[in-house]
């Protein structure tokens, strides 16, 4: 699914302007950007969180040539589903459809 087929499907079931609900969905993922890098959580209740986890420098292996390489200290992106989605993903299949 891509950001303009959430536009499509508020366009849809909101009866909002197909131009408006693209702003509202590209507004939504900046909000989320803008929150993770300056360090904060984004909880979203029924869905799951976003952090941001600092990953150590590390010992790694070329894959190619099995030479070893450092890597650096880095920042990675984690998410969490809640209760809620692991409960629906796990449930017997509906149509999916919103």
């Amino acid at each position: 699914m891509t950001k303009k087929d959430l536009a499509n499907i508020l366009n849809k079931n909101l009866g909002i302007s197909l131009k408006e609900t693209a702003r509202i969905v590209d507004k939504f993922f900046d909000i989320i950007v803008k929150n993770l890098s300056q360090g904060k959580d984004v909880k979203l209740p029924g869905f799951g969180s976003i952090k941001i986890q600092e990953r150590k420098s590390r010992l790694g292996r070329n894959p190619t040539t099995g030479e070893p390489i450092q890597i650096g200290e880095r920042k990675a992106i984690v998410f969490r589903p809640s209760k809620d989605l692991k409960k629906k993903l796990n449930s017997p299949k509906d149509d999916g459809e919103i």
